[in-house]
C-alpha cells in the first residue's frame, strides 16, 4: 500500500509553469455551422437550399427566418439533426489546434451553446463527442456567453457582439472572418479567413508572450502571492 506523499514530492499550483491560453470558439470558427444550419433551415421552412444565400448574418433573417423563430429552428438542428455532433469541422481547424497545443499553448474551448433552456444534456454531450471525435486537443471546456469571464491570454471568436465585448474589455482577440462581422474594424494582424492564416497569428502572439516573461513571469507571481 502506498504510503501519503511527503509535502517535499508535492507540486503545489504556484510551482507549475503558467501556459499561454488561447481561447477559442466553436461555431463558426472550428464547427462549420451555418453551411450546416442552412440544410437544416431549408428542411424547416419547405424551401430549395439553392434559394438561401451562403452569406447571412448573426440571426440568419436572410433565410426567411421570423423574428423569435430561431430558438425553435435551433433547437430542431440540436434535437433532429443532431447539430453539435454531425455538424463538419472547418478546414485545417483540427490540425492546426493539435500543432499549437504540441508547441505548449493551453486550448481553453469556451462556447455559447446552452442558448436554450432544458436541453443542456444534449448540447454538452454531442459537443464532447464531436471534439474526441474531430481529435480537438484541450484542457479546459467552458460553456459561457461572456467570453471575457474567462481568462485567456488570446481568443478567436467569430460572434461580433463577443468581439466587440472582448474589445472593449481590451482582450487580445483575433476576429475569424465572418458576413457578420466585416464591419468590425481591426488592424489586419487581428483578422483571419482561414485557420492557415490564423495560425500564424496565434503562433505570432505565443512567441511574443514569451519574449515578455510568460511563464517564468506568471510564476513568480503566483509564487509571490503565496507567500504573502
Amino acid at each position: 500500500m502506498t504510503g501519503r506523499p511527503d509535502s517535499a514530492t508535492i507540486t503545489t499550483v504556484a510551482e507549475l509553469p503558467r501556459q499561454f491560453v488561447l481561447g477559442v470558439d466553436l461555431d463558426g470558427v472550428c464547427a462549420d455551422y451555418y453551411p450546416f444550419m442552412r440544410r437544416v433551415v431549408a428542411d424547416w421552412l419547405g424551401r430549395d437550399i439553392d434559394s438561401l444565400p451562403t452569406d447571412v448574418g448573426w440571426e440568419m433573417t436572410e433565410w426567411g427566418i421570423e423574428p423569435g423563430e430561431f430558438h425553435k429552428v435551433h433547437r430542431f438542428a440540436v434535437v433532429q439533426r443532431k447539430l453539435f455532433l454531425e455538424v463538419g469541422m472547418i478546414v485545417g481547424a483540427g490540425p492546426a489546434l493539435r500543432r499549437l497545443s504540441n508547441l505548449g499553448i493551453r486550448i481553453r474551448i469556451i462556447t455559447h451553446r446552452l442558448v436554450i433552456e432544458h436541453f443542456h444534456q444534449i448540447a454538452v454531450a454531442q459537443t464532447v463527442e464531436w471534439l474526441d471525435r474531430h481529435g480537438i486537443p484541450y484542457w479546459d471546456l467552458c460553456f459561457m456567453g461572456e467570453k471575457g469571464a474567462v481568462n485567456a491570454d488570446l481568443y478567436i471568436e467569430d460572434s461580433p457582439y463577443n468581439v466587440e465585448a472582448l474589445l472593449r474589455d481590451h482582450r487580445n482577440v483575433i476576429v475569424f472572418s465572418h458576413a457578420a462581422n466585416t464591419h468590425i474594424d481591426v488592424p489586419d494582424e487581428q483578422r483571419a479567413r482561414t485557420w492557415a492564416e490564423a495560425e500564424p497569428l496565434i503562433v505570432a502572439r505565443y512567441h511574443a508572450w514569451e519574449r515578455r516573461g510568460g511563464a517564468e513571469e506568471m510564476r513568480r507571481r503566483a509564487s509571490d502571492r503565496v507567500a504573502g
